[in-house]
């Protein structure tokens, strides 16, 4: 009896620990003291009086309804020794049970908790008997978690130290650092919620941040030399404060500036020697990258070189928070012995990078860990680059998985497009992870300089982030339809087509502008990657160097959406086919300090490029990189 009166007095706050799921509606109100009829036996049978027996040794309530159709319900009790009918009564101290009327099943009963298992009364820890008691119990100094007992935190909590998040780790015996707060970006920890609040805080996945990594690749020896030319980045601020910038390489302070709000500030960073100069071979260079950091959201460019010049591209850098460890390599094959590359930077320590060539990247320049057929896996630490260069094949498709985060640059040091076409230029572009890839693009090409009434060529390859991806075009085109292994990839040749491509699996478009003897117009080759219509946004805040020739934005959006460049309606648009997209392209003012804005009433695509004799840039104004399922 003592064991059946501690089970109705304790077992009942416990439902919730212990809840079996039955979904059985039962109240618990607190009432007079209560005399509820216990009648059991050891063959766990029913009377037909309404009273409920009980079911030991295993301590599950049994129970049926009487012929009236009126409920019982009753404890578990332990076997009596004897094995006889043994009827009594027990008396609950302020607690009623209530069943539901009209049915023909016992409900109520709290269900029993686990033999083992860890419930906390307070910061009392008990352990389940199995029957409806206590094996044991133990005050806590600290405190009790639920299945744990005593511990000295909640598993998942979090607490400031310092500047630093720490969390309880899951076995709840103490607190590990698992973010640092970083006064570079305006952070800081809060007491209250244990997490670093700021306006670099809580950021969402697009092409806005507040932690980049400019990163210098391969550059024609002839133009990668200060003072002739700079490697430079644009910070657009995209907030209505001013935001501080600090750029730092490895433990050395590089730059420190400022930016105003809506606004754009150009810093002038020096070459990195190891990654830019020479052919070869592929190398892992020790805090090869920079690190910029602002106190508020910004957008951030990297120039190769800043100055127009015969070599140049740019590249829309991706903040730290939407890095993945997953990518495609667009890049361009060996031409006349100068390389392709593609460029791999480390956000965290001892960051493993494996490499998985495509069937055109098989033949490398190897080094830093990377063998002669493209294969590899490096060890990367924080601000570390491992740039892989191509002798006699084309990285384009080659897969680069990473176990942390990391930011991947395809491109060539000096190329023609196509290869008889002069003359070479440098190529760039932050590839977008394979999370945020989709199966439906849009593509057109740029517009001709000086006659901006014309289009200008460009070579298009589409890439396969899984094997057997079939391609469908809107109109159609005159290529393979079908990629058999990821990292394939088909070209279409210099065409000024525009169309839609769709797959049935994710994958990567990159556009390559032809170069000036192509007949064209002015202009040199360089690279753009095609966003997807998924992560077209509305606003977009740029920057596009005055001392080109000429800058232009690319527009692509649904037949109908209003837009406007630098607060002016786009008025004329080309329809694209019968696709629902049309396209716009629009002259920038050199008048200004190169910032410009564009605003729309629905997603568009942004792309923006500049001009002058044997030279361009191109690259995407920006786009969301949300997670796209495959």
């Amino acid at each position: 009896m003592l064991r059946l009166r501690r089970y109705a007095l304790l077992a009942l706050p416990l439902a919730a620990a212990c809840n079996d799921g039955s979904g059985s509606t039962a109240a618990v109100t607190d009432t007079a003291p209560t005399t509820v009829p216990i009648t059991t036996d050891t063959a766990g049978t029913t009377d037909t009086t309404g009273t409920a027996t009980t079911d030991p040794p295993t301590g599950t309530t049994a129970g049926t309804g009487t012929d009236s159709g009126t409920d019982t319900a009753g404890p578990t009790t332990d076997t009596p020794p004897t094995g006889t009918d043994t009827t009594g009564t027990v008396t609950t101290e302020n607690v009623s049970v209530s069943t539901t009327a009209g049915t023909d099943s016992t409900t109520g009963d709290p269900p029993v908790c686990p033999e083992d298992q860890i419930v906390c009364d307070g910061n009392t820890a008990q352990v389940c008997d199995g029957m409806g008691g206590f094996k044991s119990e133990e005050a806590c100094p600290t405190l009790c978690a639920p299945d744990l007992g005593c511990v000295e935190c909640i598993p998942g909590e979090s607490e400031c130290q310092g500047d630093d998040v720490a969390t309880c780790n899951d076995a709840g015996t103490g607190f590990d650092i698992t973010e640092s707060c970083d006064p570079l970006q305006g952070l800081s920890c809060d007491a209250n919620s244990g997490a670093c609040a700021g306006a670099c805080a809580g950021l969402g996945l697009s092409y806005i941040g507040c932690d980049y990594y400019p990163t210098v690749t391969k550059q024609y020896d002839l133009y990668n030399t200060a003072p002739k030319d700079v490697f430079a980045v644009a910070v657009a601020n995209t907030s209505a404060q001013m935001v501080n910038i600090t750029v730092t390489r490895g433990g050395n302070m590089v730059a420190s500036s400022s930016v105003a709000p809506n606004a754009v500030q150009l810093l002038e960073l020096p070459w990195v020697n190891e990654l830019t100069k020479g052919d070869g071979p592929s190398a892992l260079v020790v805090d090869g990258a920079y690190r910029l950091r602002t106190t508020g959201p910004v957008t951030v460019y990297q120039y190769n070189p800043l100055k127009a010049t015969t070599t140049n591209d740019a590249s829309l850098l991706l903040p730290v928070n939407t890095w993945t460890g997953n990518y495609l390599v667009a890049a361009r094959g060996q031409w006349t012995g100068i390389p392709g590359f593609y460029a791999v930077t480390a956000r965290q320590d001892n960051t493993t990078v494996t490499l998985t060539p495509s069937a055109t990247g098989k033949i490398i320049a190897a080094g830093g860990g990377v063998a002669a057929d493209g294969t590899g896996v490096v060890v990367l630490n924080e601000s570390d680059v491992l740039q892989v260069v191509a002798t006699a094949s084309d990285p384009t498709g080659t897969i680069v998985n990473a176990d942390k985060p990391v930011q991947v640059i395809g491109g060539h040091k000096c190329t023609n497009v196509p290869d008889n076409v002069a003359a070479c230029d440098h190529l760039e572009e932050s590839m977008f992870p394979i999370e945020t890839l989709a199966k439906e693009y849009v593509v057109v090409p740029p517009v001709q300089v000086p006659n901006d009434q014309l289009d200008k060529a460009q070579m298009v390859r589409i890439i396969a982030s899984e094997p057997g991806t079939t391609l469908t075009f809107n109109p159609d085109q005159p290529v393979n339809k079908t990629l058999a292994n990821a990292g394939d990839f088909i070209e279409i040749p210099t065409t000024t087509a525009k169309f839609v491509v769709s797959a049935d699996k994710k994958i990567l478009v990159a556009q390559y502008m032809v170069g000036q003897t192509g007949g064209y117009g002015t202009s040199d080759p360089s690279m753009l990657l095609a966003v997807n219509p998924l992560q077209w946004r509305k606003d977009y805040l740029f920057h596009a160097p005055t001392n080109w020739v000429a800058n232009y934005v690319d527009l692509i959006a649904k037949t109908g959406a209003a837009v406007k460049v630098d607060n002016v309606d786009v008025a004329t648009w080309a329809p694209i086919g019968n696709t629902g997209y049309a396209v716009a392209h629009v002259k920038l003012s050199n008048a200004g300090d190169g910032n410009h804005r564009v605003t729309a009433d629905q997603g568009v695509s942004v792309a923006v490029g500049g001009v002058m004799s044997a030279g361009s840039y191109w690259y995407p104004g920006g786009l969301d990189l949300d997670l796209i399922p495959q």
